[in-house]
Order: structure tokens, then C-alpha cells, then sequence
């Protein structure tokens, strides 16, 4: 029977996205490079636990969910959360941040100064700039500050991300107009935490990062895994959770998070058998597992 593999997540790290697997093994993901795994015959999704301990009672979670976690580790894993607003005293910076994510879609968030723009990558943001960098506290009221005084979202839907992808702006400038101009409206507000610095306009370019230049539109993307499934697929491009997989079908949308918790076999090659939801527009010891 071929070894089972168990996904931790995609991460970016300054030489593009890789798949980590449990036992700290990673598999790095270059475009063009084949991607093809089943999942094992007969497997349930397991929880995948909280805060880097197993779930206790091995809970099954549906094949759906993005967060492979049950309701008891889900409440624990944000019981200490910056993300959940249930810490108030960590002492290290936090820089504040706008993140452009296709026209009309901006939004105003937070992370620690020492993640860089790791956060970023991860949510899949086109482009983006500082705006300001100071103590937790002053970092959360800004981000309060620019939502209610400048109707910014902290959060967009990757419904909505994946959706505008092949059809993005093709030059930098015309990418970056939305930060700059929301940047220019963000400082002149009177009432910045004065612990806050600002920081200058300087707008980060991820769309070569992504391979989004020349971006084919997704026709569909996987709704979930299931057991004796297999996806398989060319990557032509990745952003955030996302991996654009060219098919014979077209291009898919595999989101990563649904891989978590899953026992994952290789596969040879052959055509996604796992659930799709179509669009509407057409938007020895083995080293790893692919």
C-alpha cells in the first residue's frame, strides 16, 4: 500500500509557495510542474487539532470546510488569537497594511512586523503598501479607524479574489492606483494613535510572484475531497491558499485548506474525480508526495 501523506498547509516563503506535510517535509511548487495526489480509499477527514497538539478525540470534519478543524479545537485554536481579538498584551509591532486585490477591492488589515509580508502572500494579495507600524493596540484602532471613517473591509471574500484573477490590470501602475489613493485619504484622517509611525507609500507588486500575467480563466474550482478522489493538473499559477491547476477540462481552482486532514497517496496522472462547483463565467521511502 503507497504511504499516506498528510498536508499542513501552503506556505510562501521568498522562493514561492510550497506544501508542507506532516514531519516537516516540503514539496515546493514551481509553475509548470505537475501536481497529482488521490486520497486514500476508504479515509475519513480528521481534525487536524489546535495550536500544534492533536485533536484529542480524532473528530471527523466535513469535507468542506477550509478550517479542518471540529468545533471544540476551532474554539481553541482562536481562544489566543490576534485575529480573534483575544490578546491585548503582545509586545511585538505590528505594521498596518493596505491590500488590493482586484478593482474595487481593497481592504485594511494587520500583522506582526517579523512575518514581513508573509500575511500577505497568504491571503493573495495583488499588491499592497505599509501604511503605519506601532504596538498591537494602535495597529487594531487604526485598522477600526480606516473601516469606519473610510468604509475599508478588513476582510474580502476568496470567492471574489478568485473571480477577478485572469482579468487583472496588466501594468504595475494602473495595479497600484487604488492603494495609492486609499493611502492618500488614510493619512490625512486627524485621529492616528500617536504611538503609531506612518509608514511611506510604497506598493509591493505580487502579480509575477502569483503567475498571474496571462492568467486563463478558472471554469470551476474543487468543493471538497472526498475518499478514492483524485486531483490532478498542471500548476499555471498560485495565489494565496490557490492553486490554478490546468486540467483537460480547463482550469480549476484547488484551495489547499481542503487538502488538511486528508490521507494523501500519489497518483500517476488522470483527470480530477473530486467534486467540482463550475462557474458561471468561465473564471523506497519517498521524498514527497509529488
Amino acid at each position: 500500500m503507497a504511504q499516506a501523506w498528510k498536508c499542513s498547509g501552503l506556505r510562501w516563503s521568498a522562493d514561492g509557495p510550497v506544501l508542507v506535510w506532516d514531519g516537516g517535509r516540503h514539496s515546493a511548487l514551481t509553475r509548470g510542474k505537475r501536481v497529482a495526489f488521490g486520497v486514500a480509499e476508504g479515509g475519513v477527514r480528521i481534525c487536524v487539532g489546535a495550536r500544534g497538539h492533536t485533536c484529542p478525540v480524532g473528530a471527523a470534519v466535513p469535507g468542506r470546510s477550509t478550517g479542518a478543524r471540529c468545533e471544540e479545537c476551532a474554539r481553541l485554536d482562536r481562544a489566543h488569537s490576534v485575529a480573534a481579538d483575544t490578546i491585548a498584551d503582545d509586545p511585538r509591532p505590528y505594521h498596518v497594511y493596505l491590500a488590493w486585490f482586484g478593482p474595487g477591492m481593497v481592504k485594511v488589515g494587520i500583522t506582526a512586523q517579523a512575518r514581513g509580508s508573509a500575511r500577505l502572500l497568504e491571503q493573495g494579495a495583488v499588491c499592497f503598501s505599509w501604511l503605519g507600524l506601532g504596538p498591537l493596540m494602535a495597529a487594531r484602532r487604526t485598522e477600526e479607524l480606516l473601516r469606519a471613517a473610510l468604509r475599508v473591509p478588513d476582510r474580502i471574500p476568496y470567492a471574489e479574489k478568485r473571480a477577478v484573477r485572469a482579468a487583472l490590470p496588466e501594468t504595475a501602475a494602473d495595479r497600484a492606483r487604488e492603494v495609492a489613493e486609499l493611502y492618500e485619504r488614510a493619512v490625512a484622517l486627524p485621529a492616528w494613535p500617536e504611538s503609531l509611525v506612518r509608514e511611506p507609500l510604497r506598493v509591493v507588486d505580487h502579480m509575477g510572484v502569483f503567475g498571474l500575467g496571462g492568467l486563463p480563466v478558472a471554469v470551476g474550482q474543487v468543493s471538497e475531497l472526498v475518499a478514492g478522489g483524485v486531483v490532478g493538473g498542471e500548476l499555471v499559477a498560485a495565489a494565496g491558499p490557490d492553486l490554478h491547476l490546468a486540467t483537460g477540462g480547463g482550469v480549476v481552482v484547488l484551495d489547499t485548506r481542503l487538502m488538511q486532514g486528508w490521507g494523501l497517496v500519489p497518483a500517476a496522472a488522470g483527470d480530477l474525480t473530486v467534486p467540482t462547483r463550475q462557474f458561471k463565467e468561465a473564471a523506497g521511502v519517498q521524498d514527497g508526495l509529488f
